[in-house]
């Protein structure tokens, strides 16, 4: 790899950086705060409520997504007017999709005994369908955020793209906290929300066609052809979205329906502790897939090996050394954090810290596979694997309780294992042997002795330096 890619990598992990920390403190605060205010059974109904409208989150059929990885390896060929039809032809398709996506959703609010559907009984079917009807707004006005995103990552700065939405996800959730502390319920609330990040969202675009003066919001370079020949990617990438959905929303109902909201709120916040593993992963990830998408653009194979071997190890490492320190510190802290309303639990800690060093070795692994638009089967399996979990969750967890839900959802992590590392490993043209001895190798320059030598080399330059700029000012003196 050369210097550019090594300090974009930097830099970009430093923003990746203080993204998951917008987003643990986000995590962190909310839940203390709602349970303050509102109790634990809402906030189990308030975790019901914002998982239903995830679904709508593939509404936009995974265009964004794909364009960006589109667009990044267009302009490493410097095809601006191709990357530029890419982003009018995706804007407009997710537009016009959105549009008809909210028209679909009031219907089904309308005409639907959702609270009841829900399980929901410390609502009115009011108050339900309109939080219900505004954070569905705000999930989808989201799928526009993915594509402006993009821009930024086409061009490389993926790093100032991913701060300047932390800020707005930042500003949204205290937006979103001033309804809470005032006495409000979730309905209010959830329409702050929505409001915030529409909002977000306008700001954003100026700030895209500010930074990016060749993009445009017109449909001068959009093409049906254009659409067309992304939709298999996109409609594949689907599965990445509805398996998140799955995973995450997906066990929440089924935990809902196995054992009540109040449950729920226990499962939500020994998940969020437990998945502080998986911050560091994330980091990884967010920080390799658009070098991925520039150096698979650029036909550079040696980078691709390089980066996926490396962003393994480092995710893998990283993630255990965080397993560890929550393993320990964990179940005090949930008790705590929570104050004093959730149980400990340190055997579900425990068991959801497990899927979480499963998740940690595939997911950066996959990072590659749909870096380069080639997750097709990915998704699918992605979807199925998740779909099959939730099913095994809800009766594990009617017969074992929440330490049942906690070990199925094993199950899809096993399953993903097993299929994607194979798969990088064939497109990277890597073998298991090369890969597996990467895992357990570190570079030269970060051996003790290498930075020790880097330290005295480092220092030596310093004090020449300083001889240098103190012989200057006793000349300049005389």
């Amino acid at each position: 790899m050369d210097d550019r890619t090594k300090r974009r990598l930097f830099v970009g992990f430093a923003t990746t950086v203080v993204s998951k920390a917008a987003s643990t403190v986000i995590q962190f605060v909310q839940l203390p705060v709602l349970i303050y205010f509102w109790g634990r059974p809402m906030f189990g109904v308030w975790g019901v409520l914002t998982t239903v409208p995830t679904y709508l989150s593939f509404s936009n059929i995974g265009f964004g997504s794909v364009a960006g990885n589109e667009m990044t390896m267009l302009m490493t060929r410097d095809e601006k007017d191709a990357a530029l039809g890419v982003f009018q032809s995706c804007w407009w398709l997710i537009s016009l999709m959105m549009g008809a996506t909210i028209a679909a959703m009031c219907g089904v609010l309308y005409f639907l005994p959702v609270a009841r559907l829900l399980n929901l009984t410390l609502l009115s079917e009011y108050d339900v369908k309109w939080s219900l009807f505004w954070l569905g707004l705000s999930v989808l006005f989201g799928q526009l955020e993915q594509l402006l995103q993009s821009a930024y990552r086409c061009i490389a700065r993926y790093s100032y793209g991913n701060f300047v939405k932390s800020g707005l996800s930042l500003a949204a959730f205290g937006a979103q906290l001033v309804p809470v502390v005032m006495g409000y319920g979730p309905r209010t609330t959830a329409m702050v929300f929505a409001m915030a990040n529409i909002m977000g969202t306008l700001i954003l675009c100026v700030m895209v066609k500010h930074d990016i003066p060749w993009i445009s919001y017109g449909w001068k370079y959009a093409s049906l052809a254009e659409v067309k020949r992304l939709m298999r990617p996109s409609l594949a990438f689907m599965g990445f979205p509805l398996g998140n959905a799955f995973n995450i929303g997906g066990s929440q109902l089924a935990v809902n329906y196995a054992l009540g909201s109040d449950a729920v709120a226990i499962w939500i916040a020994a998940r969020t502790v437990s998945r502080l593993a998986l911050q560091a992963v994330e980091m990884v990830k967010n920080t390799v897939w658009p070098e991925l998408s520039i150096a698979f653009g650029a036909g550079n194979m040696d980078v691709v090996r390089t980066l996926h071997r490396r962003a393994c190890q480092i995710a893998l490492l990283m993630s255990l050394s965080v397993v560890l320190i929550v393993a320990t510190l964990g179940p005090t802290f949930l008790h705590r954090w929570t104050l004093g309303k959730v149980p400990s639990s340190p055997g579900l800690v425990g068991l959801l810290l497990v899927v979480v060093v499963f998740y940690s070795l595939w997911s950066t692994s996959a990072t590659l596979v749909s870096a380069i638009n080639l997750h097709e089967r990915l998704a699918t399996v992605y979807s199925l694997a998740t779909g099959i979990t939730v099913v095994l969750t809800y009766f594990a967890a009617r017969k074992y309780g929440l330490f049942g839900a906690a070990g199925s959802l094993l199950l899809s992590e096993i399953i993903m294992d097993a299929y994607v590392l194979p798969s990088s490993l064939k497109i990277s043209h890597d073998t298991w042997g090369g890969f597996l001895g990467a895992m357990l190798h570190y570079p030269q320059s970060l051996r003790p002795k290498a930075l020790r030598a880097r330290l005295r080399r480092r220092t030596a330059e310093v004090e020449v330096v300083l001889e240098e700029r103190g012989a200057e000012e006793i000349g300049s003196g005389k």
